[in-house]
């Protein structure tokens, strides 16, 4: 039977540079609509204080909602805590679609895109707004083939645009934007979304990321009985937390990109941990 060796010695306790009060993954779901209770989300996290990363228990419910993660990461935003966490939906779109519908920024295409994709509204699901089910959609989703850069820089990336096939984070990502938009509402200047407000968060920030759980998975066994949702939320925490404490994290805030690489990616997006 394999055993999960926690990385720490008790005579040599975790050190975490960052000053994170919290390491958070997040394995995201588009399915249903916001309300809906799935067990394809799950939550996990670490602290400074813990070796491994443990379950977030959903509020009122065996399940969590996309709404009730949202809901609770605003809390810990009121709250002032400065965690970093890891949800693994596209936080933008590819170049063309900002210039399509002359978008300056990743603030203007958020607006724009919560307006157009208001996958937040209570019984509103992402199904109901795709062109089958509403051919008046002023915004379809661009081709399935199109990549970001930061997809274009990894082995099995999929488009945010290809549905309605396995791995994909599609769905997800257009179910997730809005919910962008709400926390950076909520957040204000203590909210930190990466690379957007920047590629070095400020010291004692709340910071989201875009996670992408196939690069973090096979680094770290992961403890019996998770099931494949679980153990893609507790390798990204895991993955958070390792980086911090072995002072990697700024490396992996400042991917290797020419000006103009890093110039789109600042309206693209990057999956930490790219590069």
């Amino acid at each position: 039977m394999m055993t999960v060796a926690t990385p720490f010695s008790a005579a040599e306790p975790p050190f975490f540079n960052a000053g994170f009060s919290r390491y958070i993954g997040i394995d995201y779901s588009g399915a249903a609509t916001a309300g809906s209770r799935l067990p394809g989300l799950q939550v996990f996290e670490q602290s400074p204080a813990e070796g491994l990363p443990r379950p977030v228990a959903a509020p009122e419910g065996r399940h969590w909602s996309r709404a009730s993660i949202a809901a609770w990461l605003a809390g810990l935003l009121e709250a002032r805590e400065p965690f970093i966490a890891g949800l693994d939906h596209g936080f933008s779109f590819p170049l063309s679609w900002f210039g399509a519908h002359q978008l300056p920024d990743w603030p203007a295409f958020l607006v724009d895109f919560t307006t157009h994709w208001p996958c937040h509204l209570p019984e509103i699901s992402v199904e109901a707004l795709r062109p089958a089910a509403y051919p008046a959609q002023p915004r379809p989703p661009g081709a399935s083939h199109e990549l970001r850069l930061t997809e274009a820089w990894t082995a099995g990336a999929k488009s945010v645009f290809l549905f309605d096939v396995q791995g994909s984070v599609a769905k997800s990502t257009f179910a997730g934007l809005p919910w962008l938009q709400y926390l950076r509402q909520r957040g204000g200047d203590f909210l930190h979304i990466w690379p957007f407000d920047g590629w070095q968060p400020a010291p004692g920030k709340a910071v989201l990321v875009e996670a992408y759980p196939s690069l973090y998975r096979r680094r770290y066994p992961a403890p019996s009985g998770l099931g494949p949702d679980a153990r893609d939320a507790w390798a990204t925490a895991r993955w958070l937390a390792d980086m911090d404490q072995r002072g990697l994290l700024p490396r992996y805030f400042h991917p290797p990109l020419t000006s103009p690489e890093a110039a789109q990616a600042r309206m693209e997006g990057w999956i930490l941990g790219v590069g």
